[in-house]
């Protein structure tokens, strides 16, 4: 059996979400029991130079959200990244999943030798959709993910590997 594209990316990234929807209530039920104050997550970062949680988030979900579109050919839709209250990032990552909610399977077929144009370093630059996903879209969307949890476990959320993988 091969691996589709659909199967490589669609629930791969709404899982993922789900989870880190999941760790944020689980701040949410931390900051009330520790008296915390939840806008003091949204705007924390790992190191002075890194984008805060509010900016993970984004990131994160533009990305579910613009890999599935590129490789279904559909329309990229452009949501702002004006989220300012951890409530306000809880419905983004909950519009992230109802989003990928709406692909089906059919609509990555020839994905894999589609051309998907992305801008590299400010240069256009052009790869096949399974080069696109596996060296560029699950990296970086992993990587904003695992810095947002990181983030939280700094501020003391009492999450681990469970929380992470769901």
């Amino acid at each position: 059996m091969t691996l589709s594209m659909y199967s490589a990316s669609v629930p791969v990234f709404s899982r993922m979400l789900k989870n880190l929807l999941a760790i944020f209530e689980k701040a949410e039920a931390y900051a009330a029991e520790q008296n915390i104050d939840l806008q003091s997550f949204v705007e924390t970062r790992l190191a002075p130079d890194m984008i805060p949680l509010s900016g993970q988030v984004q990131i994160a979900t533009d990305g579910a959200k613009g890999v599935s579109a590129r490789l279904a050919g559909k329309p990229l839709p452009s949501w702002p990244d004006d989220e300012k209250t951890f409530a306000e990032l809880k419905q983004r990552l909950q519009k992230a999943i109802d989003y990928l909610a709406t692909f089906s399977p059919e609509d990555f077929a020839g994905s894999d030798d589609r051309t998907v144009t992305i801008k590299i370093g400010g240069q256009d630059t052009e790869l096949t959709g399974e080069t696109y996903l596996l060296n560029r879209g699950l990296p970086n969307f992993y990587f904003h993910v695992t810095t947002a949890y990181d983030i939280l476990r700094h501020k003391g959320v009492p999450i681990g590997k469970k929380d992470y993988l769901g």
